[in-house]
């Protein structure tokens, strides 16, 4: 017999005896072999799903660079981070939320107006008559997250304001951007800032943990009217009667006093009317918040839509009872004014045609031609609404008229203006407000 053979013969010989003794120990070995085969199945399905997972990953990465995702982002490819909501996380800023707070309660003008760097004449005299009603602000917490340099902010103030006629407080949530002065000072700035960091608070605030605690405040302050019939009736009162009075306090400083000589210079002079030209002011504003776009002037209208916070809107009026008219896809909507500012104003000429109605080039189509009256006939007041001396609403105001008043008409116009005789001169109010 060759080598080969008997190695061969020698290789049998050893694997009939380790059968065998497999076979012996069928008991032990067994268990030992399954084991095996199921760790092996396990580890060959956790490499082959591994492998998938890894494969997903990559694709999602490349779709969101591909379409610019990924990372919430602000004009100009600035990375808009997305940290949880820190609370009270740094006690230097609320010092100075406690401190802007309990000067807006006490009516403290001049501490208002050094801790915040932007507040324009509409606010301030709101703040000043908002004042009057409240006794307190409690319950400040102030989250945050990162602004975009060092040492900025977007702040979210949720606090509880006690007024002086209701028994109980209401909750709110208020958005600020905070930085740091060249004195090493926190301040607001609440406005002064470009329409980049305006994108990066708009998504700041779209992240769901902000999202989460704004509609947990809009809940509590939902639910705290319901069940207090009074204090929601006083905070409707209240609404109209900031309005009502910042509107007068404006139309009374639109006024200017002139000496007789002035007086008697203006009257020689020819109006913008008598020449056959006015103007217009387009005012352009944005929401400070996220609020919701109506219908109509009401929180009973139904929603269009949800403005976000630096939205731009052409205005179309202010409204004394709090509602804010402006263009939304082509047609009028309504926002709360407490929640748009105005950030620019363009002076339009307008030709006034013989019948009053405003153009630029053209003639007025004849469905929209003004009518007028020339018998004595009289418009009733509606709401009150100021009189004023041309047909704009920055127009030099002549005074109020107030429900129920009667006026004399001399011609309703097709630009939502209706024409009037008012202390023996020409005036003009908004035909919304006249019957």
């Amino acid at each position: 017999m060759s080598h080969s053979d008997q190695n061969k013969t020698h290789g049998k010989d050893k694997f009939i005896s380790a059968l065998n003794w497999i076979m012996d120990h069928s008991k032990i070995v067994m268990p030992l072999v399954l084991v095996f085969c199921v760790l092996l199945t396990i580890i060959v399905a956790v490499n082959a799903n591994h492998k998938k997972a890894l494969e997903k990953e990559e694709q999602q990465a490349a779709m969101a660079l591909a379409s610019g995702e990924g990372e919430a982002s602000g004009e100009e490819g600035d990375k808009v981070p997305a940290p949880a909501l820190e609370k009270n996380a740094y006690p230097e800023l609320n010092q100075l939320i406690c401190s802007y707070y309990d000067a807006q309660a006490s009516g403290d003008m001049e501490t208002i107006t050094s801790l915040n760097t932007y507040l324009n004449e509409i606010e301030t005299i709101r703040v000043q008559e908002l004042s009057k009603y409240i006794d307190s602000y409690s319950v400040m917490d102030v989250y945050t997250k990162p602004g975009m340099e060092e040492n900025t902010y977007v702040a979210y103030v949720c606090s509880e304001v006690k007024f002086t006629d209701a028994d109980q407080a209401l909750p709110g949530m208020q958005t600020y951007y905070i930085g740091l002065n060249d004195a090493g000072e926190y301040f607001i700035n609440d406005g002064t800032y470009d329409d980049v960091i305006w994108n990066y608070i708009k998504e700041a605030t779209l992240q769901d943990d902000v999202v989460d605690l704004n509609n947990k405040i809009t809940v509590e302050y939902n639910e705290r009217l319901t069940q207090d019939e009074e204090l929601n009736e006083f905070i409707a009162y209240l609404k109209e009667k900031i309005n009502k009075d910042v509107g007068e306090i404006l139309a009374a400083a639109e006024v200017p006093e002139e000496t007789e000589a002035e007086t008697v210079a203006e009257s020689e002079e020819e109006t913008p009317a008598e020449s056959g030209q006015t103007q217009n002011v387009i005012r352009t504003v944005r929401a400070t918040d996220v609020v919701n776009i109506r219908k109509s002037d009401s929180e009973e209208a139904d929603k269009i839509d949800k403005a976000q916070v630096g939205q731009e809107f052409t205005l179309v009026e202010e409204r004394g009872n709090g509602w804010s008219e402006v263009e939304y896809n082509g047609s009028s909507a309504y926002i709360k004014s407490d929640y748009l500012e105005v950030v620019s104003e363009e002076t339009v000429d307008a030709v006034v045609a013989d019948n009053g109605q405003q153009s630029e080039d053209t003639q007025p189509e004849p469905s929209t031609a003004s009518s007028g009256s020339g018998n004595g006939d009289k418009v009733k007041v509606k709401e009150s609404v100021k009189i004023r001396k041309s047909a704009s609403t920055d127009a030099e105001a002549l005074g109020t008229a107030y429900e129920g008043d009667e006026l004399e008409l001399v011609m309703k116009q097709a630009d939502g203006w209706t024409k009037v005789k008012y202390n023996g001169q020409t005036a003009f109010v908004k035909s919304d407000y006249v019957e």
